[in-house]
C-alpha cells in the first residue's frame, strides 16, 4: 500500500474548511493516549469502533491535545496537518491502520513540544517484557516486526507492551517504555506463521484490509505489561549482503535510524529541527541500552531464536 502525503496547512485554511469538515461528521470519541487525550471526529461508524476497542477511554469533561477527523466527501486521499492545534484532516480514507497510525503521530508531535522534566519520546516499535525487563523490536515497514513480537510472545515468560508504538521517559540510570493502545491492530496472517494464535485469531472482526482489534489480555492469557525497563534494542533489517546478526555501537546504531528516516513513515512535521530532537533521543536511548542489528534475511524461527536468547541471558 502507498504512503500517504501529508500537507502541512495554516491555522487560516484548516478555518476556512472547517464548516464543510464539521458537517459531515457523525460520531465523537475521545481517546486516552498516554495520559494524553486526542478526539476522533468522524463519519465512518467502522472508524468508530474500532477506534472505541483499540484506545482506552478518556473522559468527556477533559479537553482535547489534538484532534483526528476522518471523512469522506468523495474525493482523493487527502491528509492535512494543522500544527498549531495539532489538527489532523484525513478525507477519503478507508484503512484504521493510517487513522491509528496518524492519532499517534498527532500526540507524539505534542510531546515533542511538552517541555517539562517529564517530556515522553514515541518510536514506531514494538515492546516486549521478560522478567522486568523490556526488548524492543525496531525496523522499517516489512522487516518482521510484528511476526517476530508475536512469535517471543507465544512463551509465557514474555509479556506484551505494544506491538506497533510506544512511548520513552528517560531518566538518569534508566529508560522506561510505556504502551500506547489498549488493544492491538493485528494482521489475519500471523496465525499463518504462528499456528499458536490460530483460535483466538479466528474470532477476530477483520476489516476490509484484512485487519482487526484484538482484545491482548486474551489473546496473551493476561500476560500484559503498561510498562518496563528498556534494556536491549533490536534494529530490523533486510539485506542479503550483511550478516545475520550483529551487535553495534551506538553511533552506529543512530547512523542505521537516520538512513532508515528512524524507522517511522507516520512522521506528521520533517524539518531540520524536527529531526535534531529525534536525532538527539536516539542518541541518548542507544548510550544507555545494548543494541543490535538484526537481518531478516533467515526463516521467522531463526530470527525469532536470536532475539529471544538476547531476553534470557
Amino acid at each position: 500500500m502507498d504512503q500517504y502525503e501529508v500537507e502541512i496547512i495554516s491555522p487560516q485554511n484548516k478555518d476556512k474548511i472547517f464548516p464543510e469538515i464539521v458537517e459531515l461528521v457523525k460520531y465523537e470519541r475521545k481517546a486516552n493516549i498516554h495520559g494524553a487525550c486526542v478526539k476522533l471526529l468522524t463519519d465512518n461508524q467502522n472508524f468508530k469502533e474500532e477506534w472505541e476497542d483499540n484506545f482506552k477511554f478518556m473522559n468527556e469533561d477533559i479537553r482535547p491535545h489534538c484532534k483526528i477527523f476522518a471523512v469522506y466527501d468523495g474525493g482523493k486521499l487527502q491528509v492535512m496537518y494543522e500544527p498549531t492545534s495539532k489538527t489532523c484532516i484525513i478525507k477519503n480514507c478507508d484503512y484504521y491502520g493510517w487513522i491509528k497510525s496518524i492519532a499517534l503521530a498527532a500526540i507524539s508531535d505534542f510531546f515533542e513540544e511538552y517541555h517539562s522534566v517529564h517530556r515522553r519520546y514515541s518510536v514506531h516499535g514494538s515492546a516486549v517484557d521478560y522478567s522486568g525487563h523490556c526488548i524492543t523490536i525496531i525496523g522499517p515497514p516489512g522487516t518482521g516486526k510484528s511476526t517476530l513480537t508475536y512469535g517471543l510472545l507465544q512463551e509465557d515468560d514474555f509479556n506484551y507492551i505494544s506491538d506497533d508504538w510506544f512511548f520513552i521517559r528517560l531518566f538518569k540510570n534508566d529508560v522506561v517504555v510505556f504502551s500506547s493502545e489498549k488493544n492491538s491492530y493485528i494482521r489475519d496472517d500471523i496465525a499463518n506463521v504462528w499456528k499458536n494464535f490460530s483460535k483466538e485469531l479466528n474470532e477476530v472482526k477483520l476489516d476490509s484490509h484484512g485487519r482487526g482489534i484484538a482484545d491482548v489480555k486474551t489473546l496473551f492469557r493476561e500476560r500484559v505489561r503498561e510498562s518496563s525497563v528498556i534494556k536491549t534494542v533490536v534494529l530490523l533489517e533486510r539485506d542479503i549482503n550483511n550478516p545475520p546478526f550483529r551487535l553495534v555501537n551506538p553511533e552506529e546504531a543512530l547512523s542505521f535510524m537516520v538512513e532508515k528516516d528512524f524507522c517511522n513513515p507516520h512522521q506528521l512535521i520533517r524539518n531540520k529541527r524536527k529531526f535534531k530532537l529525534r536525532k538527539r533521543f536516539f542518541q541518548e536511548l542507544f548510550s544507555k541500552s545494548e543494541v543490535y542489528i538484526l537481518n531478516t534475511i533467515e526463516k521467522p524461527a531463526e530470527s525469532l531464536q536470536r532475539i529471544a536468547k538476547l531476553a534470557k541471558r
